[in-house]
């Protein structure tokens, strides 16, 4: 009997040990707790997403052991926040080296007008922004802007700013509804996650969360979105 328990555990330790790899180096779930990205991916939507493209990190570290690519302009991207404790999803719009600026809310790459078929606007009022000086770029560059600029004086009207080496500029789908690069500078590869793929289930879960366990409270569920089961997420 004792041989047999022993055999068990060992069974369940080679199991689990076999899931947590996968985890940290092919593939990952989370579920989405805001409407950042509306209507490209929802809230309560539950994605998988493949660790592997962006690089291998060691787990639980940004540290890289095995090297990715760079993400691409209009690729879907999952990250760890460098400013909050918690996995986020947002959209490349811009990559290392490239020149970006949002003028009335039409976002120029390298000073030419970007395609964005995927934008939601929510707010019809549109903020004309600052002056954007050394002093403000330097402060973007470092991730300190929002620590002194009221947030939607970078929402409608930003840059022009270069976005530095090993670096992505991230925004949400949904402008308005979204706290991204604009805000808190660009972001270093090290923090990329992974690239999105599908999902792999959906529930209503009766408006925003701001952490799991508000997305774990089940009697505000509204239901189950089937339709969005095994969507896949393209970019």
């Amino acid at each position: 009997m004792r041989e047999k328990i022993k055999n068990e555990i060992k069974s369940w330790v080679m199991v689990i040990a076999i899931v947590m790899l996968i985890r940290a180096t092919i593939v990952e779930g989370m579920m989405i707790p805001t409407g950042s990205m509306e209507k490209t991916i929802l809230i309560g939507d539950a994605i998988l997403f493949n660790r592997f493209i962006y690089g291998v990190k060691i787990p639980y570290t940004t540290k890289t052991l095995i090297p990715g690519r760079m993400p691409k302009p209009g690729e879907i991207v999952a990250f760890k926040s460098p400013f909050e404790n918690k996995n986020v999803v947002k959209r490349c719009i811009a990559t290392q080296g490239d020149t970006i600026e949002i003028i009335n809310r039409i976002v120029y790459v390298n000073h030419k007008m970007i395609p964005e078929s995927y934008v939601q606007h929510t707010d019809s009022l549109i903020y004309q922004g600052v002056e954007w000086n050394e002093a403000v770029q330097e402060l973007w560059r470092k991730g300190d802007l929002y620590k002194y600029l009221d947030p939607r004086l970078a929402r409608d009207n930003f840059g022009p700013v270069v976005i530095p080496e090993d670096c992505i500029f991230v925004m949400g789908d949904n402008r308005e509804q979204s706290f991204d690069a604009r805000h808190w500078g660009p972001l270093h590869k090290k923090y990329l996650l992974g690239k999105p793929l599908v999902t792999y289930l959906s529930i209503d879960i009766g408006g925003p969360a701001q952490n799991l366990l508000e997305v774990l409270r089940f009697w505000r569920w509204r239901g189950i979105r089937l339709d969005r089961i095994g969507h896949l997420i393209l970019s």
